[in-house]
């Protein structure tokens, strides 16, 4: 065995030395700085086994043949192989609480399902109170809903553990100066949840709050979105915040606002969404962003676009495909870092219960994934391997 002990090896210039070649060991007291860039600067030509540091998601990520994908260093999987329903197998969890399961008749159920898996959801808990127009955000372990409508516009803040089932519990913490709001929107890194806008009839509120996964207080003021707007579809990777479409009275629009969580300050302007929309579906990994569904305009109806944006970049959604049982609004969603799952929702009156998924990875249309236990729409959905993660 030979050695060599070197405090810096470079090759800056891409001239083909030095090389390092065999079985090779690096031993240090200290840590290894792998070469690092943001999503926009990855090789041309990466070769399998590729392994960087990407600063837009702020994860280790390593060139597997086919595509980027992320070093995960933390447990997100859970489920029980024992199950052969959709809690069976071991993956990211979801979560779907809450819902409208016909006018005037709201519900309290929380359902939960595997998502690398396929099948029908299975029950969790309960919430609170029987609810729908609620936000949601989660870290690895914990999950929180915001506000809602009961017919009462709520203000509370409630967790759940996601590890386990059971039901949901008031956090102790509320909404920014106890506003009541529903139709909230909500996003989250592994430390900070940030929600955006909200409305309590006839008004919505221009305003983005934020607060931590680890106290019990409420949250307190970030910033000023574009405009005062309620439902919105909200993702995030662990550095950036997207907030796209929604409800500015007195209609829905396609603008798509950014933040970076870790800091404060009003959001900035992204692009546009392929149609203006709002209550519906929206999830990401740690590089894209999805948005599937929702209520339109001209007249208000349902849609059935999904489209897609790369959150470290700015610019304008392009077409990812359709929900493939037709159109649909008021659904939720949740994702892993690779599968996007679309639960609940409704059509011209009528509410299903049926979830989809796509892979974040690609483009096409939905392919049916199961059933929830009941048929409704504008509920909340979470998960603990999303993209902010």
């Amino acid at each position: 065995m030979s050695r060599l002990n070197v405090s810096n090896l470079f090759n800056e210039n891409e001239d083909g030395a030095p090389v390092v070649s065999g079985i090779s060991t690096f031993s240090s007291p200290n840590y290894f700085v792998p070469p690092s860039g943001s999503t926009a600067q990855r090789p041309s030509n990466p070769g399998e086994g590729m392994i960087r540091f990407n600063t837009d998601s702020g994860h280790l990520e390593y060139y597997t043949g086919t595509h980027w994908a992320d070093v995960i260093v933390n447990n997100q999987e859970l489920g029980d192989q024992n199950n052969t329903n959709s809690s069976g197998g071991t993956g990211v969890r979801g979560i779907t609480a809450g819902g409208l399961l016909t006018p005037g008749s709201f519900t309290n159920n929380i359902d939960y399902y595997t998502i690398p898996t396929l099948g029908n959801s299975q029950d969790f808990g309960d919430l609170t109170d029987s609810k729908n127009q609620m936000g949601a955000a989660a870290s690895r372990t914990i999950g929180l809903f915001f506000g809602g409508y009961t017919p009462a516009v709520l203000d509370k803040i409630e967790k759940l553990t996601i590890s386990s089932t059971g039901s949901s519990v008031d956090s102790g913490a509320d909404l920014i100066s106890s506003n009541n709001r529903k139709n909230v929107a909500a996003l989250s890194n592994q430390t900070r949840y940030v929600t955006f806008g909200g409305r309590m009839p006839p008004n919505n509120f221009q305003e983005i709050t934020y607060g931590d996964f680890s106290t019990s207080q409420n949250a307190v003021d970030f910033g000023d979105p574009s405009a005062a707007v309620s439902s919105s579809l909200t993702f995030a990777s662990s550095v950036r915040g997207i907030s796209a479409g929604g409800y500015v009275v007195p209609s829905y629009v396609n603008t798509i606002d950014y933040i970076t969580i870790s800091t404060l300050g009003n959001a900035l302007d992204f692009g546009d969404i392929t149609v203006p929309r709002g209550q519906s579906t929206a999830f990401s990994n740690s590089t894209r962003g999805i948005c599937a569904g929702g209520y339109g305009n001209s007249p208000l109806t349902q849609v059935d676009v999904v489209d897609f944006v790369t959150i470290a970049s700015t610019g304008n959604a392009q077409d990812f495909g359709d929900l493939s049982a037709g159109e649909r609004g008021g659904s939720s969603g949740c994702a892993s870092s690779t599968r996007g799952v679309i639960a609940g929702g409704g059509a011209s009156g009528a509410e299903v219960n049926t979830i989809e998924f796509i892979t974040i990875s690609t483009t096409g249309d939905s392919l049916d994934f199961g059933d929830m236990r009941e048929v409704d729409r504008q509920s909340a959905s979470l998960s603990n391997g999303h993209g902010g993660l």
